[in-house]
C-alpha cells in the first residue's frame, strides 16, 4: 500500500505523539484530521488500535485488527494485536484468542510472535505440554535470528508462562 503523505503523515506522527505524553484523547482528535480516504490506511488503523487499547475498549481493537488483517493478511500487526483483543474483549477470552491467531501460522512468513503467544494462550488454557512445543519453536526461530538471549529473557517477563519458567533455559 502506498505510505501516506502529509499532511495525513503529519496527523498520525501527532496522534503518536500524543500518545507519548500519555493523552489518547488527543491522539484520537489527531487522527480525526485524516482525510476521510485515507482513515482506513494500515499505518491510521494502526495508530488507532493503539489509541484505542490505551482506553481499554478492546472491543474497537478487535475490529480494527479485523481489518488491519483484511487490508494486509501478511503483516503481524493485525493478526497479533486483534488476538491479544480479543481475549480482553467482552465475548472473547483465551480460547477465542488462540482460535483467532492459529490461522496466522499459514499467513505469516514471521512467525516467531505468533507462536510465543499461541504458547502463552496454551498455558493459560492449562494445556502446557502444548504451550511448551510453542516456546520450544519460539525459541529455535529465535535462535535462527540470534536473538535466543532475548527470547529467553521474555519468556521469563511473562508471567502467562510461570508453569514452563523452571524449563526455559534447557529448552
Amino acid at each position: 500500500m502506498k505510505p501516506l503523505e502529509p499532511p495525513d503523515s503529519f496527523h498520525v506522527m501527532a496522534a503518536h505523539g500524543w500518545l507519548g505524553l500519555g493523552s489518547p484523547a488527543d491522539a484520537a482528535e489527531e487522527l480525526g484530521k485524516v482525510a476521510p480516504e485515507f482513515r482506513s490506511h494500515p499505518e491510521v488503523l494502526q495508530t488507532r488500535w493503539t489509541v484505542c487499547a490505551s482506553r481499554g475498549q478492546w472491543a474497537a481493537c478487535t475490529d480494527l485488527g479485523r481489518l488491519l488483517i483484511e487490508a494486509d493478511p501478511a503483516d503481524s500487526f493485525g493478526w497479533i494485536n486483534r488476538s491479544y483483543a480479543l481475549r480482553r474483549a467482552p465475548g472473547g477470552g483465551v480460547e477465542a484468542a488462540y482460535e483467532a491467531l492459529l490461522p496466522a501460522l499459514d499467513q505469516l512468513k514471521d512467525i516467531e510472535q505468533v507462536t510465543f503467544n499461541l504458547g502463552c494462550y496454551s498455558c493459560l488454557l492449562g494445556r502446557v505440554d502444548e504451550a511448551r512445543r510453542w516456546l520450544v519453536k519460539f525459541f529455535a526461530l529465535a535462535r535462527q535470528g540470534r536473538r535466543l538471549q532475548r527470547a529467553r529473557e521474555m519468556a521469563l517477563q511473562e508471567t502467562d508462562l510461570q508453569p514452563l519458567w523452571p524449563e526455559v533455559g534447557k529448552l
